[in-house]
């Protein structure tokens, strides 16, 4: 079965972080005025081409690798929705406010339509690849040859009973309007020639967003001559394409060709408004009207269709994307959940922690002994959902505050929250509705859980809420108690189970106040004063975050061991990269795991020769936030001050959000974040990637025992979650050897 290589656990004999070390790269040359720093956009385009390139990765199953490619559609397209319409937005506007490496919006604009070209083409020739791959192993996407008379009966039937009453064409004329096309519409324009009397007619045909990407041809039609059991899919549009004549009955179909269209999805909001329910619900609806930012066409797409199209869509030509491959790459994802276990990662179930069961389940019981950190995927999500149920069936349970920045679609979190407020618990519940492209869903959560008694927040107009925390306050025979969950990822079932992410439970007295208070800020604008332990964004939080970094300046330059180790998915502040910069000429030793973006140039004699930054793109998504510091002994160590965050390294997550840095009190938990979890991080080499001087990422190389982190947490217990029941040695040390190579 087709699975990820394994490798074994590192112990003190195996490879360490210095024996993969960043290999000489060219010199850097970038934009005048911007040496210091990455472009934020071409940054993230990098982060898309690593996740492309997984796509090509020979070590993954077939149809992993296809969902890679999807997700980089995925990517590209949001990115081109939020970034690049923000961007095009200051160009039009005449916005000329340089970016952190000193590009104006339309110098960005044009190094960024240069790039996609070059990624689009990249997406194309590996979808050819894997279509040829998946070919070879009887998953077919449909060809003239590749059907045969039984799935053209069935295609055909399917088409008349369920497309063709759905579908609408449309002749585009002077007296028929330009039908609007949604955000992410695909449509088909046919040019035709009446018989009677040989007149040319354009029509349209826009295929609705409730129809699949993909049909899947039953097996038992799918079968080729030789008899061989297939797996067939054909998309919408080419079935569309391929009956088209039921549709136009007295016409030759002259040509057709197939587009689709990107619009401006980003929702900004007045500070002044009103009613932030009725503001958001018409910000929506613009939001789908918004400005057509990309328009995406066959290359051998008729002219004149096109003409058209540009004139009524208001689209420049530098907008317009030709391709002689599939339009739409991010649809494949349909493709990639074909069940076919020979062609996927090995199953994986998440482990439900020890230290719980061995008190029967009771959470309150086993968080009351010793605080306990979750780490997802690899432990279950049920853990939070149980903390929440328990809560909501406790009669001793007197209150549930909890934030909520997106939750899914079908959320265990909220039906608990629902089943509180009707036990009669008082539930207070901070739904997030400018939680970009799940603002629908979470209107809909706030009201779900209004109706059913629940006292909902949506907390302040100019800055999102996007700390994760849930406060449970229970009686107890020395009176009242608070129970903290304190998280790095969302409250989302689905993404719990791919995002690497840290759950905290904790009922230190200490955290468990000023999580009130950090709760009363979002609520009632009631500043906090006198925080005993978390710092909060964005109140303090970049200040503590830079007395840390100051306080490992001092330890340099005192000649005390110094280091400053980050995880986390965006750095791009600059004053949070120029203090960096100030720690690295000091002689504190940097090591940045970054996931995507990075503006911070490692690697530079004068500037940054003390910062390694390294990416990490693999079978999970690593989504976790973690903050440790040497604090005057040499890294790792139990003196070292270790945190877990909501918050990124950006602008945003620092000065216009309200975000959480949690210190790490507790040993065993601390042991667990710092020399499990976050040392795995640096001590990878299967999934990571160095990031150069010149902008450029190359996979890191070992010469000696390669080492997988996801592996590693996939086959090992958690220190605080592993329970008296298993052995110390049950969780095989990960070592680093001291110094660099």
């Amino acid at each position: 079965m087709s699975s990820l290589p394994s490798s074994e656990p590192m112990t003190d004999d195996s490879p360490r972080v210095s024996a993969a070390t960043p290999p000489s790269a060219p010199k850097a040359t970038v934009a005048p005025g911007g040496e210091a720093y990455f472009n934020r956009e071409l940054s993230w385009l990098a982060f898309n081409e690593r996740v492309l390139a997984e796509a090509s990765n020979a070590k993954y199953p077939l149809l992993e690798r296809l969902r890679f490619l999807s997700i980089s559609g995925s990517n590209l397209d949001e990115f081109m929705m939020i970034r690049v319409a923000g961007l095009v937005g200051q160009a039009q506007r005449g916005i000329d406010k340089p970016s952190i490496d000193g590009r104006t919006p339309t110098q960005q604009l044009s190094a960024i339509r240069e790039k996609l070209a070059e990624l689009s083409a990249r997406q194309q020739d590996i979808w050819r690849e894997l279509g040829d791959s998946l070919a070879q192993c009887d998953i077919h996407i449909a060809d003239e040859q590749r059907i045969n008379p039984a799935a053209h009966q069935w295609l055909e039937a399917f088409f008349l009973e369920e497309i063709l009453p759905v579908i609408t064409p449309q002749a585009l004329d002077p007296a028929h309007p330009f039908p609007f096309v949604h955000n992410e519409g695909m449509g088909l324009l046919f040019t035709l020639t009446r018989d009677a009397d040989s007149e040319q007619i354009i029509e349209m045909i826009l295929i609705p967003k409730a129809l699949p990407r993909f049909v899947r041809v039953p097996d038992e039609h799918a079968d080729d001559v030789g008899g061989r059991g297939e797996t067939i899919y054909i998309s919408i549009a080419s079935l569309v394409q391929r009956y088209a004549k039921k549709l136009f009955p007295g016409f030759t179909i002259e040509g057709d060709g197939l587009f689709r269209v990107l619009r401006d999805s980003d929702i900004e909001i007045e500070e002044e408004a009103e009613d932030l329910v009725r503001t958001f619900r018409s910000a929506i609806q613009r939001r789908r009207r918004g400005q057509v930012i990309q328009l995406e066409l066959e290359e051998d797409f008729d002219p004149q269709a096109e003409a058209i199209l540009l004139e009524q869509l208001g689209v420049h030509e530098a907008a317009v994307i030709k391709t002689d491959g599939m339009i739409g790459i991010d649809g494949l994802s349909e493709i990639a959940g074909e069940d076919r276990p020979d062609l996927k990662f090995d199953a994986y179930s998440p482990r439900y922690p020890e230290r719980v069961r061995e008190h029967d389940g009771d959470l309150f019981s086993a968080i009351s002994e010793k605080d306990i950190v979750i780490h997802h995927p690899y432990e279950s999500f049920e853990v939070v959902v149980d903390f929440i149920r328990q809560a909501a069936a406790d009669p001793d349970v007197v209150a549930i505050k909890q934030t909520l920045y997106r939750a899914g679609s079908q959320s265990a979190v909220i039906n608990a929250l629902i089943e509180a407020a009707e036990a009669g618990i008082s539930v207070t519940a901070v739904v997030e509705l400018k939680a970009r492209f799940d603002e629908e869903q979470n209107l809909k959560w706030a009201t779900k859980l209004e109706r059913a008694g629940v006292q909902v927040i949506y907390g302040f107009t100019d800055w999102k809420t996007h700390a994760k925390i849930a406060m449970v306050v229970r009686r107890e025979d020395d009176g009242f108690r608070t129970y903290c969950h304190f998280g790095t990822g969302n409250y989302h079932p689905v993404t719990a189970k791919i995002y690497t992410d840290m759950s905290f439970f904790t009922a230190n007295p200490q955290l468990g106040r000023d999580a009130a208070k950090m709760m009363n800020f979002v609520t009632g604008y009631v500043e906090p004063s006198g925080l005993e332990q978390i710092a909060i964004a964005p109140l303090n939080l970049r200040e503590e975050v830079y007395r840390r970094i100051d306080a490992e300046i001092a330890n340099a330059e005192r000649g005390k061991p110094a280091g400053i180790w980050m995880k986390c998915n965006q750095i791009t502040d600059s004053g949070i990269i120029d203090r960096l910069y100030a720690a690295s000429n000091a002689g504190v030793t940097v090591e940045l795991v970054v996931r995507g973006i990075c503006c911070l140039r490692p690697g530079v004699p004068g500037l940054s020769e003390n910062i390694r930054v390294k990416s990490i793109v693999g079978r999970f998504l690593e989504h976790s936030r973690i903050y440790a510091f040497a604090n005057g002994e040499a890294m790792p160590s139990p003196q070292s001050a270790v945190f877990i965050s909501s918050a990124d390294l950006m602008g945003r997550n620092l000065d216009r959000r309200v975000e959480s840095l949690i210190p790490i009190l507790n040993r065993t938990v601390h042991d667990q974040i710092l020399q499990q979890v976050l040392l795995a991080n640096m001590l990878d080499t299967e999934q990571s990637w160095w990031l150069h001087a010149d902008g450029s990422y190359s996979r890191v190389e070992t010469d000696g025992k390669p080492f997988n982190c996801h592996r590693y947490f996939m086959t090992n217990p958690s220190l605080s979650g592993r329970g008296g029941a298993l052995e110390a040695g049950a969780v095989p040390k990960l070592s680093l050897r001291k110094g660099r190579a």
